[in-house]
């Protein structure tokens, strides 16, 4: 018996409670038994229950906790109660085939598969699950589950994301060998995993390994595109490393930054994942618009506009995998806006006023794109780009943060000062696409801050070229 398994089993809250109120044989399954031996915190409790219809013994427990019944798979009997406080929630099904092992061998990894008698905190481990642990690697179970599930394929990588294990060898090649099921699994649940994956702090190496089994390339086909740039005097690396290089930074400079930066990239702001996972997915497709707008010029390698070109392809290929449009719109900003902060700090004369028109344009993505901007110059150390290039610009964008820290609190939402139907009446236009050409041209001004008031807005209005 795993002592350390064991204990916590029967100090868990809501297991402990499920144990008090029901006389049941439930085994606890799966991801917390999991998280239980590592020590760390696990909000899901996958339970398996043997002597009683799934669904019926999940309304007992949602009558119990007072939570949410949601049927997840009635054909398969897997039934979910979400918990009042919204964070916890209980998988509830029956045994496969009424048989414990059975259904631990259809499971997807080892690590995953570790059963627990909630009553008596007796461990269940068919499949080596403990020793995998132990070993910090990551192993399937039955290569056939995978077919069953290709979706299984994914989360491979999504634990490795996770928890940093290595692969057995047999794993990966399992993988390869069924790679291309991947396009089976529905795009919200392959959504999910990729969040999952970007979430985890070892996504770099997850990404790495991925690209090692053409999984990688299979969900991010822009991927053949980045591998196809190679480096040049602005980069070592080719574009694809340097897209994973960029990823690798991003958790770094996370890691290495003040309380604020961190509280502010770990708010959950949209998609159900905090701000840094989806500004790591951000830093993966920065340049995915390179490779369109690709020119050699006198043996120098331009890429003009590849930020707007970008922005416009993440669009696409985000809405295809099922991505709000919070979600998309976030990404798009950051690929559109990666330079924008090194550009702003590179002014001939750096003064607030400077900065607080990025501020303004920004707002509270600020900090978002001065981590994008550092993690993507990190990556990028070309021939002609120097140490002192590189710390020069880093430490102008560490002053742009400190700035940004220091006013956020103090700023309000720019003014409208006119209105289309103003600006036509001052003008006496129609509407067209002049109208909104000032219209931008106005909120520039306003940014820039040499437009505050209603009259300062007409006046301009009124100079602009017709």
């Amino acid at each position: 018996m795993n002592t350390i398994i064991t204990q916590k089993v029967k100090n868990d809250y809501i297991l402990s409670r499920i144990t008090k109120e029901f006389n049941n044989k439930i085994y606890v399954v799966g991801g917390a038994v999991r998280d239980f031996y590592l020590g760390q915190e696990s909000f899901d409790r996958d339970i398996i229950v043997t002597d009683e219809h799934a669904e019926n013994f999940a309304l007992k427990l949602c009558d119990l906790f007072n939570g949410v019944f949601v049927p997840l798979d009635v054909e398969n009997k897997i039934y979910r109660i979400v918990l009042p406080d919204k964070v916890n929630y209980i998988d509830v099904t029956n045994p496969i085939e009424n048989s414990l092992e059975k259904d631990i061998m259809r499971r997807d990894l080892t690590i995953n598969a570790i059963a627990a008698d909630i009553r008596t905190g007796e461990v269940i481990d068919f499949v080596g699950g403990i020793t995998d642990l132990n070993n910090k690697l990551i192993n399937y179970i039955n290569e056939n589950n995978f077919v069953d599930d290709p979706l299984r394929l994914l989360r491979v990588y999504r634990f490795q994301a996770v928890l940093g294990f290595d692969l057995s060898v047999e794993t990966v090649n399992s993988v390869c060998k069924y790679a291309d099921l991947i396009s089976s699994p529905a795009k919200e649940r392959i959504n999910y995993e990729i969040m999952k994956l970007f979430n985890g702090k070892y996504s770099y190496k997850a990404l790495v390994n991925m690209n090692k089994t053409w999984l990688l390339e299979k969900i991010f086909p822009f991927v053949n595109e980045l591998k196809q740039v190679p480096p040049n005097s602005h980069h070592h690396l080719d574009l694809f490393n340097h897209s994973l290089e960029t990823v690798k930074n991003i958790q770094k400079i996370y890691e290495n930054s003040s309380d604020e930066v961190k509280k502010h990239l770990e708010k959950t702001d949209f998609g159900g994942f905090p701000r840094l996972a989806h500004l790591k997915i951000a830093g993966f497709m920065h340049d995915i618009g390179k490779f369109s707008t690709w020119t050699i010029e006198e043996g120098r390698h331009r890429f003009i506009k590849h930020e707007d070109a970008g922005s416009k392809y993440c669009i696409k290929f985000l809405k295809k995998l099922n991505f709000s449009n919070k979600q998309t719109d976030y990404i798009s900003l950051m690929i559109k806006n990666h330079i924008y902060p090194s550009s702003v700090m590179s002014a001939p004369q750096i003064n607030d006023k400077i900065m607080m028109r990025y501020v303004r344009k920004m707002d509270t993505n600020s900090i978002d794109a001065i981590i994008l901007a550092q993690a993507d110059r990190l990556s990028a150390r070309g021939p002609e780009i120097t140490d002192e290039i590189v710390n020069k610009n880093i430490t102008s964008l560490n002053r742009l943060l400190e700035f940004y820290i220091s006013v956020k609190d103090t700023l309000e939402p720019l003014p409208k000062l006119l209105s289309g139907n103003d600006v036509m009446e001052i003008l006496n236009i129609k509407p067209s696409k002049l109208l909104g050409q000032i219209m931008n041209e106005l909120y520039e001004a306003q940014l820039n801050g040499d437009v505050t008031t209603k009259k300062e807005a007409v006046d301009f209005v009124k100079s602009v070229r017709l």
